[in-house]
């Protein structure tokens, strides 16, 4: 389970503008969490009752290639409502996503930064959008996935290998949650661990990778619970596609 996909997404997303195996089921009633089942088994038991929940809270980070840090905090259901922040570097903006609208909100140097590749555009663009509620295009490919829960978890399980070969390891707490953690160290000297919650449903509560190009980690939470984002007011919101047209006329 590899979290540096979902990171990566989220920085495509707030940087360019211009834009499962296994069956669902608890821990079992043994003496040891998951008695008598093997850490791939577990792992594929995660990863399907992480699909099935109504929603959840998504927070992390990861590094890029670049030495550059993304981050993601958000809460996310399966109707892809949601709210809460992305950044990256050192800026960030606020997410919304409501009536199958997506809506950003940042300061001038997320916009500057966001519209980095065409920076004649970034100068006239940037002080219009900053600290607006920005109305994204319905069909633009980059920001499509920010609020998208389903593909969260796809984007974690793409290489179906990287959960296959884990061991198990110790119980641990996960923000005060019992959890079984399950580790692999890959060929590329990444050690990738998934923690598996050990009560109720066994839901991902964490994926870390060390070592390698993009190490970080990602945290789940508030599974199940409602999320409902408020829908901007009409006078802090700008149309993306209308300011851009605005600067080529």
């Amino acid at each position: 389970m590899r979290n540096s996909k979902v990171a990566i997404a989220v920085a495509t997303a707030s940087v360019s503008v211009a834009l499962l195996a296994g069956c669902g089921g608890g821990s079992g009633g043994g003496s040891e969490p998951f008695e008598g089942q093997s850490a791939d088994d577990i792992a594929a038991k995660a990863v399907e009752a992480t699909r099935k929940a109504e929603s959840m809270h998504v927070k992390g980070d990861n590094r890029l290639k670049d030495g550059s840090t993304v981050t993601i905090d958000v809460s996310v259901d399966q109707r892809k409502n949601c709210q809460g922040t992305i950044g990256a570097g050192e800026t960030t903006a606020e997410v919304r996503h409501t009536e199958a609208t997506l809506y950003l909100r940042g300061d001038e140097q997320y916009w500057e930064n966001a519209l980095k590749q065409q920076p004649g555009a970034a100068r006239k663009m940037a002080p219009k959008l900053q600290d607006k509620w920005v109305r994204m295009p319905a069909n633009d490919a980059t920001t499509t996935g920010v609020c998208d829960k389903q593909g969260f978890v796809a984007a974690m399980d793409e290489d179906k290998s990287e959960r296959q070969g884990m061991k198990r390891g110790d119980t641990t707490e996960v923000d005060g949650e019992e959890a079984l953690k399950l580790t692999k160290k890959n060929s590329a000297g990444e050690t990738l661990a998934l923690y598996v919650a050990t009560k109720g449903e066994p839901y991902i509560l964490k994926t870390t990778t060390e070592g390698g190009e993009n190490p970080g980690s990602v945290t789940f939470s508030d599974y199940d619970k409602p999320v409902e984002p408020e829908q901007p007011p009409a006078g802090q919101t700008v149309d993306l596609k209308e300011v851009a047209g605005g600067q080529q006329t």
